[in-house]
């Protein structure tokens, strides 16, 4: 059987990875007023976070459509005989269950669409093993179950800088937002049953920085194998920094930089960082 792994743009995979990982790709796009921007594709990562800078009302997000979606699938199934399709949350999202009724709809293809239940780089781990699991010839079960392990070890923790988006898109009440920003609060958000919920509200950058690595540092000490990806939001000398300072006292552990894109920077806004990791 021949499998092909896609994901949508929301796991910021890079396009050489894409590429060699032969990774297909469904975009989720950013509208400014009514100018649409599919993600990847018609706006980079520097271009949006410029125009959110200048724009005054906060963008609006989508999901592809069935019919995209559809479109794909019926590409794909003229070289492959299945599809293992790794989608954001579907707490924060519809795509994986576009997915899943596109998948109803198109023959001559499995569809296999896989909730990651989170989203970034962390969803992009899930489609990297995936991806080289299909090239290593193993099947659709194992594939599966390989994902499911990684989730019991997956662990991401988000610093949003700016509580401004947060407020704009009705995340965060006015008064939650004028108190946390004149208190300098910087919440630390996490994933949980399936959607973006406050883990800890911490004064100061430094301080929610500082434990966050410190919940890294636990995972390293129990001895674990881990693969680490620090996450920036339009501000890669910052993560360059906490990925040296971490490498210099871990060599042995793996370890990457990614961003936060469009469509997840729309929310979280400029400045924003993470840390997330999972057991290899």
């Amino acid at each position: 059987m021949k499998i092909a792994v896609m994901s949508d743009s929301t796991a910021y995979i890079t396009p050489e990875d894409r590429e060699k990982y032969r990774i297909h790709m469904v975009p989720l796009s950013v509208t400014f007023q009514d100018d649409s921007y599919r993600e990847e594709l018609d706006i980079t990562t520097e271009e949006f976070y410029q125009k959110l800078a200048d724009y005054k009302e906060l963008p609006r997000t989508s999901q592809p459509s069935v019919g995209e979606v559809t479109k794909k699938l019926e590409e794909l199934a003229e070289d492959y005989d299945a599809v293992i399709s790794i989608h954001l949350s579907s707490g924060i999202s519809g795509t994986y269950q576009t997915m899943v009724s596109a998948g109803e709809m198109v023959e001559g293809i499995d569809v296999y669409a896989y909730d990651s239940e989170i989203s970034c780089m962390v969803q992009g781990f899930y489609a990297l093993e995936a991806a080289a699991m299909a090239q290593d010839g193993k099947p659709v079960n194992a594939i599966l179950a390989r994902m499911d392990e990684m989730k019991k070890t997956v662990r991401a923790y988000f610093m949003v800088d700016d509580l401004t988006n947060l407020q704009r898109g009705g995340r965060l009440s006015n008064a939650q937002a004028i108190l946390g920003s004149l208190l300098q609060i910087k919440p630390i958000l996490h994933f949980e049953n399936k959607l973006i919920v406050p883990f800890e509200k911490i004064r100061t950058k430094k301080k929610a920085i500082s434990r966050i690595l410190g919940l890294l540092e636990e995972e390293v000490a129990a001895g674990k194998n881990l693969r680490v990806v620090f996450i920036h939001g339009n501000d890669l000398p910052y993560a360059e920094k906490l990925k040296t300072d971490f490498k210099e006292k871990h060599p042995e552990i793996e370890t990457s930089i990614s961003y936060f894109g469009p469509v997840i920077g729309t929310h979280l806004g400029q400045g924003a960082i993470g840390v997330a990791w999972y057991e290899k």
